[in-house]
């Protein structure tokens, strides 16, 4: 979902997890807590960006200009979330070599690009080029965007969108009546290391199994 939304490179992992087993048979608990950027109020990556590649916006997403980054990895090396990648190499190599994934059945990247026209990408996601370039190119950093793309033109981040229990829920952290607000109310939140200062706007609640998880940010 995020991958194809965002163009997300192998390897990258705009949203992740941590998974935790706890306890010895009969009595095991797993836990699998979602991860991402966390859209810090007072996020390290912005002020330890020295160009201000990384910045916020008016609506308190967290988002970074490829254009301004020079790679030094000072924003990833901040975050103590560990959710921002740096691209080393040119991006999606994949799809241009000779490789068969399955042998003598499929079609080689090679052979595919060769008879589309060569440049390109499968799954290649247009609607990102809106505000970051489609391919974010080697020597820069990238990371969650909340799919700024989508919330701009008044959609949902399309992991919120996509999830099919409704288990995310993105809304306005400065609104009283909004969903995330009466949720965080009415529940006992939890956030990622929130001992740092960081003030984080993603949350946490309702401890069960799997974890429940509430994406949401300041103003849309």
């Amino acid at each position: 979902m995020c991958k194809n939304e965002n163009n997300v490179p192998e390897n990258f992992f705009w949203a992740s997890h941590i998974t935790e087993t706890k306890g010895r048979f009969p009595n095991v608990r797993y836990v699998h807590m979602p991860t991402l950027c966390n859209h810090c109020e007072n996020a390290p990556c912005v002020a330890a960006c020295p160009t201000r590649a990384m910045h916020k916006k008016e609506n308190n997403i967290t988002m970074h200009n490829p254009n301004k980054c020079i790679g030094c990895k000072t924003c990833a090396m901040a975050c103590p979330y560990k959710v921002i990648s740096y691209n080393d190499s040119a991006v999606h190599k994949r799809w241009k070599k000779g490789e068969e994934l399955i042998r003598n059945c499929t079609s080689t990247g090679k052979e595919i690009n060769t008879k589309i026209g060569g440049k390109v990408i499968p799954f290649y996601n247009k609607d990102r080029e809106r505000t970051l370039p489609g391919i974010r190119p080697k020597g820069v950093v990238e990371k969650c965007t909340f799919c700024d793309h989508r919330v701009s033109n008044g959609q949902l981040p399309y992991c919120v969108m996509a999830c099919p229990c409704d288990a995310r829920i993105f809304g306005d952290l400065n609104n009283p009546q909004s969903e995330v607000n009466k949720l965080l109310q009415k529940f006992r939140p939890i956030r990622l290391k929130e001992n740092l200062g960081t003030d984080p706007s993603v949350y946490y609640i309702r401890d069960f199994n799997p974890s429940h998880h509430v994406t949401t940010k300041g103003e849309i």
